[in-house]
């Protein structure tokens, strides 16, 4: 098992330095952050020309590469601006001097947000929070009542019950999100005027923990229920072929309860594939519900992505997309070694 994290640890190392190079280039080839100027009468263009020389915009794209990598220390930097005088008309040559310093994310400084205008690793130590305490709701509720009905309807297969429950999760699992979101946005907060549609906390400066719980239900309904829906049908599916095993049948025999054998013998089995599901969408709690965020206006990481990816804020996307590439990478890893540890049949050289 030592010798395989060690290879799986040495095989992400290209797969992420890849990644990251091709989602730098991709963004940096969709345009200029700071297009967006040239339709603001307030700003000149000397404005738009000295703030792409601060972020390096104007550099070789392979030496924003590296200065973005390993940073550029104390660097200090003379560029020349030729631009024309909206008001003048004449054309006007002058020097705009810089000085800063760049660490580069081998340092642990992924640089500054353009939409922000603070440090990235500032902009997620705010985001992260909310969209943890969505999304590990979210993920709580969906695997606890998928579990469960997957289980009651693997006990009573091709039963009215289980026939009501089957309908049920192909609806759900069929159903775009955002289309769901709407529909319950429509019925418990504009028909039925129960509960709130956007934000964290109420507009008023109420933070209690009743009114967080409130803004939650909307969004984690939204996503839970489809979730569940995919949740409930794989155990469902495993649940049906493990208690007809010939170990169930025996631990029956035993004169074990029925409640034990469901739940210590066959449910753990039963978790295998679930183990995995999980486990690969345990990474996205961190990235957030980009389409759920959005429409709730809830302030965590998938709603950031969508803000920042308006104004082509590449610092801030670049340093979210490698956050998630590694920590794909890290819980695939883990979910390997969980899954061994599940079933001891399964050994990985």
């Amino acid at each position: 098992m030592g010798k395989y994290i060690i290879r799986r640890i040495l095989q992400a190392i290209p797969l992420i330095i890849i990644v990251t190079i091709l989602v730098f280039v991709l963004l940096k080839a969709a345009g200029d952050p700071f297009a967006y100027l040239a339709q603001d009468p307030r700003a000149t263009p000397r404005d738009r020309m000295i703030l792409r020389a601060k972020y390096g915009l104007d550099d070789p794209l392979p030496l924003q590469f590296i200065h973005w990598v390993i940073g550029d220390d104390w660097y200090y930097r003379v560029t020349e601006i030729k631009y024309t005088d909206p008001r003048t008309g004449t054309e006007v040559d002058e020097t705009y001097e810089g000085y800063g310093e760049r660490r580069g994310i081998l340092r642990g400084d992924f640089g500054e947000s353009i939409r922000f205008r603070k440090p990235v690793s500032t902009v997620f130590a705010e985001r992260i929070p909310p969209t943890l305490i969505l999304m590990g709701t979210a993920l709580v509720v969906e695997v606890t009542f998928g579990i469960i009905i997957g289980i009651f309807a693997a006990l009573r297969p091709y039963t009215l019950p289980d026939n009501i429950i089957t309908g049920l999760s192909f609806i759900f699992y069929s159903m775009p999100v955002f289309l769901l979101a709407l529909i319950l946005v429509n019925v418990f907060a504009v028909q039925l005027r129960l509960l709130p549609v956007q934000g964290m906390y109420d507009v008023r400066g109420d933070r209690s923990i009743d009114e967080l719980i409130r803004h939650l239900i909307l969004p984690v309904s939204s996503l839970a229920l489809i979730n569940i829906a995919s949740y409930s049908r794989y155990i469902r599916s495993t649940m049906l072929e493990t208690v007809n095993s010939d170990y169930i049948r025996t631990a029956r025999a035993k004169g074990l309860g029925e409640r034990r054998v469901v739940f210590i013998h066959a449910l753990k089995n039963a978790s295998l594939p679930l183990v995995t599901l999980i486990g690969l969408s345990i990474p996205f709690l961190l990235s957030g519900a980009v389409i759920t965020e959005t429409i709730f206006s809830w302030p965590g990481m998938g709603y950031m992505f969508i803000e920042s990816l308006n104004q082509l804020d590449s610092p801030l996307l670049i340093a979210f997309v490698l956050m998630i590439a590694v920590a794909v990478v890290f819980f695939q890893l883990l979910t390997d070694i969980v899954y061994s540890w599940l079933d001891p049949r399964i050994r990985y050289d």
